[in-house]
């Protein structure tokens, strides 16, 4: 009854509010993320030139810390550690950024100005505003580079990686390895703006922590240990997409069948890269790389784009995935296709730690020692039950006698 009484726009209504609300939400995280980036690179410098110029000693900052936490209490964000990690905030930027004081009150982080090849573009300057201060002290931790520090900095406003997502990117060294894989987008995509889509939306190697490769079963061969390395990226799809470079990745089939002239051929794994608006085909293969891999997915993609492609999609790309690759070798080989193919190495967890490699020996004599005595056990249970059994018979027996 209450939904007869509706008017008719009430639902594309509600959806209107309900965007402007996120919207705003949005926009309210963002500012505050800026003044918050902006507020400790002005503490930053602050205490900066004041242990510069030796004014401060050691002790200076923890002292600051604990009168803060006195003035303001219930503070978050100040501690000893947090002061110190702003003012490396400001020495890493302060080449980059100033504070520049306005005519008002108010004060805004401003960039300076470089060379034309080290400009701060709008969109720089967004991504390093709309990051978290965690994000930062990461980035700065483990980056030297002031290339690779913008790497990752952009990827995490464009991706919105949680800080443990970007740990993982760090590790996997994506910034060494973006773009550096052998193919011949060049040849085979058109226009030119998307082969550099497409060379920069891959890896020339991916770490697929996520596999213990110790697990597969090499008495079965290289194709049954495939099907378990596809079954186990697929198990733990979410880890799979940020390993192979992000959201733009949407999962669409493993051992995707494909049926052409009455004959059944299966693709690995197929995903949809909507920035790329084409298919990806990935082929996983143990061991080297052989040429004649190639063929096999050349044809996928052939048929792929004639039996599943849409008309207003790019052509399928493939992603051929191998252990071990020798370089020259692959980008020779792999220029005689017709279909845009790329061939990148994994990583996968397949040897035991170096700290734990001292202890197997002793992890394993622990092992077989508890399965003796788990048999011991076993064997002494069943030994009681069997007396227990003889002795009722006995007792049996003997009262019959008696009888």
């Amino acid at each position: 009854m209450k939904d007869q009484l509706m008017p008719k726009d009430f639902s594309s209504t509600v959806k209107d509010i309900k965007l402007a609300i996120l919207q705003a939400r949005a926009k309210a995280a963002r500012l505050a993320n800026a003044e918050a980036l902006k507020l400790y690179f002005y503490v930053g410098g602050y205490i900066s030139k004041k242990t510069r110029n030796a004014k401060w000693g050691s002790g200076a900052i923890d002292a600051l810390s604990e009168r803060l936490q006195v003035e303001l209490p219930g503070l978050r964000g100040f501690s000893a550690a947090s002061i110190k990690y702003m003012r490396l905030f400001y020495d890493a930027w302060m080449l980059w950024f100033e504070i520049r004081h306005l005519a008002s009150d108010e004060s805004t982080l401003m960039p300076i100005r470089h060379s034309a090849s080290d400009e701060l573009t709008d969109e720089r300057m967004h991504a390093f505003l709309s990051i978290g201060f965690t994000h930062h002290r990461e980035i700065l931790n483990k980056c030297r580079d002031f290339d690779e520090r913008w790497y990752y900095i952009l990827a995490c406003a464009k991706e919105m990686w949680s800080v443990i997502e970007l740990k993982d990117h760090i590790a996997s060294g994506d910034y060494r390895h973006v773009g550096r894989l052998a193919n011949n987008f060049e040849q085979t995509l058109s226009p030119m703006a998307l082969a550099t889509h497409a060379v920069r939306s891959f890896k020339d190697e991916y770490l697929l922590d996520l596999i213990n490769l110790d697990n597969v079963d090499a008495r079965y061969g290289y194709e049954t240990d495939e099907r378990v390395l596809s079954k186990s990226m697929v198990a733990n799809i979410e880890k799979t997409i940020q390993a192979l470079g992000g959201n733009d990745f949407c999962f669409m089939g493993r051992e995707k069948r494909l049926v052409f002239e009455d004959e059944e051929f299966f693709v690995d794994l197929l995903f949809f890269h909507r920035g790329l608006k084409a298919m990806v085909a990935i082929e996983l293969k143990m061991g080297d790389f052989h040429p004649g891999y190639l063929g096999q997915l050349n044809f996928y993609l052939s048929a792929l784009d004639k039996l599943m492609k849409k008309p207003d999609e790019n052509p399928t790309i493939g992603l051929l995935l191998c252990e071990k690759v020798n370089k020259p070798v692959v980008e020779l080989a792999v220029q005689g296709y017709s279909q845009p193919i790329g061939i990148a190495t994994y990583q996968a967890l397949k040897n035991i730690p170096q700290p734990y490699k001292v202890l197997a020996p002793i992890i394993d004599g622990v092992r077989r020692v508890m399965t003796e005595y788990k048999r011991e056990q076993s064997a002494d249970v069943s030994g009681k039950h069997e007396n227990k059994r003889k002795k009722m018979r006995n007792e049996e027996l003997g009262i019959r006698r008696v009888k």
